[in-house]
């Protein structure tokens, strides 16, 4: 489903790689595609054992970026990708998350957010309202997001959706154009 998409793309920068597992999976699908992964710190010896184990000619190792901070990479990028990150972080993240998307993205680019969303203050499935308690429990700030809050960020930064998907595991795959 993001492969199509990413086919006249050759910059991606992945946000908040984690262990790195969807930076080897995709790589080697999308040669011709230079794949940036980037997280914090802490995170950046996991996703290199991934590299290592799962070479690729166009993965790159972790930069360090904390969606929060000012600490971006100095370049622009035609794809941005980020998996399972945003009812991780806190609301004023996720907020700075889709302002840097905005700033750091080519004209005609593309934003593509993975995760479980609510619409109009609906679970999409009783797993996901289960999920979002144990995500408020382990972190107050943390929690399932709501689609349409989310969509208003994007537009604020000139990103049209371009599509929902529906997946398996009740997560979502949203795409955004920056116009």
């Amino acid at each position: 489903m993001l492969a199509p998409l990413l086919q006249n793309k050759t910059h991606l920068l992945e946000i908040g790689s984690g262990t790195g597992q969807h930076a080897v999976w995709f790589a080697p699908q999308l040669p011709h595609l230079v794949w940036q992964t980037s997280d914090l710190r802490e995170n950046h010896r996991g996703i290199l054992h991934w590299i290592d184990d799962c070479p690729a000619d166009n993965l790159r190792a972790p930069v360090e970026l904390d969606v929060g901070g000012d600490r971006w990479p100095q370049q622009q990028f035609d794809a941005i990708y980020s998996s399972n990150t945003a009812h991780i972080m806190a609301w004023h993240e996720v907020e700075a998350m889709f302002a840097n998307v905005s700033a750091h993205l080519q004209s005609g680019g593309l934003f593509a957010l993975y995760g479980p969303m609510k619409y109009a203050g609906e679970f999409t499935s009783e797993s996901n309202r289960l999920f979002d308690l144990q995500l408020r429990e382990q972190v107050a700030h943390r929690g399932i997001r709501e689609f349409h809050e989310i969509n208003r960020l994007a537009l604020e930064g000139d990103l049209i959706l371009l599509d929902d998907h529906d997946l398996p595991a009740n997560n979502r795959l949203l795409i955004w154009q920056k116009a």
